[in-house]
């Protein structure tokens, strides 16, 4: 009962037309065309039940990322195996480390097997490896980090996240989440420290730049020992078949995530810049979304409220400790514009 319901952030306005949704950090363009095509291509077969191995999905996911298929476990969702992780690895008297303004679904998971969650500060809203492993303790069995981070956008380098790596105590596990890592040109998400440790796992996601939100699918990458554990806990059908094929139709189409992330990161580059220029400024963004910084929570909550009667939906993140901040998705050209031209007006630049 510690664990607050969950509120769905909001996908329409009241008397508002041409809803422009920016709150869920989802891809402006989509998924891609070959996505789409296997969706409907699954129709024939809706009697069937799917794949309990996503063995398929497993050998293309290796493939275009240069990964082990039998250390890769596909879920509802990278949240799937962020449950699956707590389920097998902590409980009562365990405690699961997360930062300051991470993911709310490590504390949430943390909570439901029992643990205690133990929230690390960051430095100027960024990872600071030092104060983790400060907080490190024979009781710590996890450790979340996601990098980039939601909704703060920054993330920390290779070096760091070794550096984390080696100084954990022997019992934890350090989990990377790479749910916006395809946003990082030459970015891994972790997979060359995986190759050369037993303790490092990361979770990935086709919610992203996929564009496959509404499918939910998910994965993760670790050591043999580890994946064996957690296939044990999950459930055989827990993907459908129209997720598995549109999910290996996306991954293959590297095309796609490439015109995705360049978009990605002209639109966002301009955002950021843009409104800086009227005084609100935000970290450099690694993900495909800025967060937005004004004077003090009254501000951001006027803007956000201005923003809506312009039929603007945007995220408050007062839940992550930041409530003088509004997390802004990037979305294409026209979508940026609009919603730096309503900024302009509630700055009264426009």
């Amino acid at each position: 009962m510690d664990i607050a319901l969950y509120e769905a952030g909001v996908s329409h306005l009241e008397g508002k037309a041409n809803i422009l949704k920016l709150s869920s950090n989802e891809n402006p363009l989509g998924a891609p065309e070959p996505a789409r095509e296997a969706f409907l291509r699954a129709a024939r077969d809706l009697h069937r039940y799917p794949s309990t191995d996503h063995a398929a999905l497993r050998a293309a996911i290796g493939e275009v990322w240069s990964l082990d298929p039998r250390r890769i476990i596909c879920g509802v969702g990278s949240d799937e195996i962020i449950t699956f992780l707590c389920q097998a690895y902590a409980g009562p008297g365990e405690e699961v480390i997360h930062t300051e303004h991470g993911f709310s679904m490590y504390r949430i998971s943390a909570l439901a097997v029992g643990a205690t969650p133990v929230e690390v500060p960051e430095r100027e809203r960024t990872t600071d490896v030092d104060a983790i492993l400060s907080a490190c303790t024979d009781r710590t069995r996890l450790v979340f980090l996601a990098n980039p981070n939601n909704p703060t956008g920054t993330m920390i380098g290779e070096g760091e996240l070794r550096r984390l790596a080696e100084g954990l105590p022997p019992q934890a596990i350090l989990v990377l989440d790479g749910a916006y890592a395809e946003y990082v040109e030459g970015y891994d998400a972790g997979a060359a420290l995986i190759a050369g440790r037993d303790n490092v796992v990361m979770t990935r996601t086709f919610s992203k730049i996929y564009g496959l939100g509404g499918l939910r699918v998910g994965w993760g990458y670790g050591p043999q020992a580890i994946i064996d554990v957690l296939n044990r806990i999950r459930g055989p059908f827990n993907l459908s078949t129209a997720a598995l094929l549109a999910a290996e139709a996306a991954v293959r189409d590297r095309a796609w995530v490439a015109r995705c992330r360049s978009e990605n990161a002209r639109w966002r580059d301009w955002l950021a810049r843009t409104l800086a220029e009227m005084g609100v400024p935000s970290d450099v963004s690694t993900a495909n979304f800025i967060l937005a910084r004004f004077a003090d929570p009254p501000e951001a909550n006027a803007c956000d409220e201005h923003l809506r009667s312009e039929g603007i939906i945007v995220r408050r993140v007062a839940g992550y400790k930041l409530p003088h901040c509004l997390r802004i998705t990037v979305g294409d050209e026209a979508s940026c514009r609009r919603v730096a031209h309503a900024i302009g007006q509630f700055k009264g630049l426009r």
